[in-house]
């Protein structure tokens, strides 16, 4: 029988409620995101009182564009985390009120493997090697047994985070892609930065500290920026390459909000096809925080058995998607 799900995702600038069902339809989409002023990061207090402000906008309008009543939901689902305290926090205020509310079973879902999940929802990709990058994350996933395994990931930085906090030190407010994207797009000058590949892993920190250096120094933000972009995503293709090769699989999945930067997605296609591999981009309106990764993982963990009691629900600040049992795909 289908159910419908929904889901509630909190867990840094986003504020996002979805209801999407079991046979994977997604009805609707909500959301509002915090921006911090320019030259700022997420601060995580103000954050969640912006996701105070919206989350009764945001659950009606999920609800409204859905066309569905509230006793048509059979379950919540909401980030548990990682993510920002107090922004996980709302989100899981809101759950339990609305699993108390409608009587319904209260799901709670890892954001990293909400990520990966929908990617595979949207894009049909089956058995992928994953590269998951966001703020918050930057990881080579591929899955085996009854968990997403990480093959490579940071070692400091995130992807988000270099591009985000060099953004920043030019006067840009969080999240900056878009800019930087923007930017790259207007140079082809290469400017040398350190590339940092250690084994599977990468390392962005010297990089960022060498971008910020070269803009000080007077050159080009759209130089810098493209540099930065050739580098870091070159790095992360390298790495995927690598997975690629010793996993054997045939797809390659990108998830997460970097996964919206096209040049990405043109390296990791060219890298792929060398491999007669194909690559799977998320769609820009999922490739960021969204509800709908919430809520389809909510249905895949409801079918596999997974709830908590509504008084015992709560939030994990850090949580490491590699400890996360998936039923659902055994």
């Amino acid at each position: 029988m289908e159910q419908l799900v929904l889901g509630i995702e909190s867990t840094a600038h986003t504020f996002s409620a979805s209801v999407v069902s079991s046979s994977g339809e997604i009805l609707s989409n909500a959301k509002n995101v915090y921006v911090p002023p320019q030259g700022s990061g997420i601060h995580p207090f103000e954050a969640a009182q912006s996701h105070l402000r919206a989350a009764s906008r945001v659950l009606e309008e999920a609800l409204a564009d859905a066309g569905v009543r509230n006793d048509d939901i059979g379950a919540v689902s909401y980030s548990m985390g990682p993510g920002l305290g107090p922004c996980l926090r709302v989100g899981a205020v809101a759950a339990r009120t609305a699993a108390v509310t409608l009587g319904v079973p209260l799901v709670p879902v890892n954001h990293a493997v909400g990520h990966i999940e929908l990617g595979c929802l949207v894009t049909g990709a089956k058995d992928p090697v994953v590269l998951l990058v966001s703020g918050g994350h930057t990881m080579v996933i591929a899955h085996s047994g009854s968990r997403w395994r990480v093959l490579g990931e940071t070692l400091d930085l995130t992807l988000g985070q270099l591009i985000d906090q060099f953004g920043r030190h030019a006067g840009l407010s969080s999240p900056c892609g878009r800019d930087v994207e923007k930017a790259a797009a207007g140079s082809s000058a290469y400017l040398r930065l350190p590339y940092s590949v250690k084994g599977n892993d990468v390392s962005f920190s010297g990089l960022l500290t060498s971008a910020k250096d070269m803009l000080d120094s007077g050159k080009a933000f759209g130089d810098v920026c493209y540099s930065i972009q050739e580098t870091a995503f070159a790095m992360v293709v390298e790495v995927c390459e690598r997975a690629l090769a010793f996993t054997g699989r045939k797809e390659v999945l990108v998830v997460g909000g970097v996964a919206a930067n096209r040049r990405l997605g043109s390296m990791m296609q060219a890298m792929a096809r060398r491999h007669s591999s194909r690559t799977l981009l998320t769609p820009i309106q999922y490739s960021g925080d969204c509800g709908a990764q919430i809520a389809w993982t909510g249905c895949l963990a409801l079918g596999g058995g997974t709830r908590v009691p509504i008084e015992k629900a709560s939030v994990r600040q850090s949580w490491r998607l590699d400890t996360v049992d998936t039923p659902w795909r055994a």
